[in-house]
């Protein structure tokens, strides 16, 4: 049963979003501050965190940012506007996505689901070498020489994705589709900042990038070409 951390200031919502997932059938653990909620994931991991952007307290950029810096435990970002600096910033700290309040516990039901996902299934096939780079699909691990390169799951399915059809140029909609599984929203920001975290860990010069490379006017493709 998929363990939740909700760190949520607000009783109200974070009353309301607990009984939902919990009717979900999730096991739900809910904290109203960061500080409460990284002391939590020490004594009880969780399979997802779905955590307050704007916490008293430490906010939800800095938790994002000291959990994405011990491990890629998949996160979710929820913002009380529609706010362009707000998701870029969560997004650039690490969560893998995000939802806008209101929440809707259905949406948010749906990308919990979509984003456990993208840790799950283990293609069968050969480990695959370009450079320097392996990308293994049976064991889901990436490796920069004989070093694992640690990727969160949704950096892991978009390299993935790619990947899988090295030179075939991907277009934000389309890899919003494969790799967030909600493509209707046409909210490239998830993509692009996606793309530069993974770049931070695969490219030698993430500036000048050899595998994840901009198609201008059409979107992503794999190299090298």
């Amino acid at each position: 049963m998929p363990r939740v951390l909700l760190i949520e200031d607000h009783p109200t919502v974070r009353d309301g979003l607990r009984l939902a997932l919990s009717r979900q059938g999730h096991t739900v653990d809910a904290v109203e501050s960061g500080e409460q909620g990284l002391e939590r994931l020490r004594s009880a991991p969780a399979d997802v965190v779905v955590l307050d952007l704007m916490l008293p307290g430490m906010d939800g950029f800095e938790v994002t940012r000291r959990i994405r810096a011990g491990g890629d435990l998949p996160i979710i970002v929820l913002t009380a506007r529609n706010d362009d600096m707000d998701v870029v910033a969560g997004l650039e700290a690490g969560a893998d996505d995000y939802v806008v309040k209101p929440v809707q516990a259905r949406v948010l039901e749906a990308r919990i689901r979509a984003v456990l996902r993208r840790g799950g299934g283990r293609p069968v096939g050969a480990a695959e070498r370009y450079g320097d780079l392996t990308i293994d699909r049976g064991s889901l691990v990436v490796s920069k020489g004989d070093t694992p390169v640690g990727l969160a799951p949704t950096e892991l399915r978009l390299l993935l994705e790619l990947s899988g059809a090295p030179g075939r140029v991907f277009s934000r909609q389309q890899l919003l589709e494969a790799v967030w599984e909600h493509g209707y929203l046409g909210d490239s920001r998830l993509v692009d900042a996606c793309v530069q975290r993974l770049r931070a860990k695969i490219e030698e010069e993430p500036a000048n990038p050899v595998f994840v490379q901009t198609v201008r006017g059409f979107g992503y493709r794999f190299g090298p070409l």
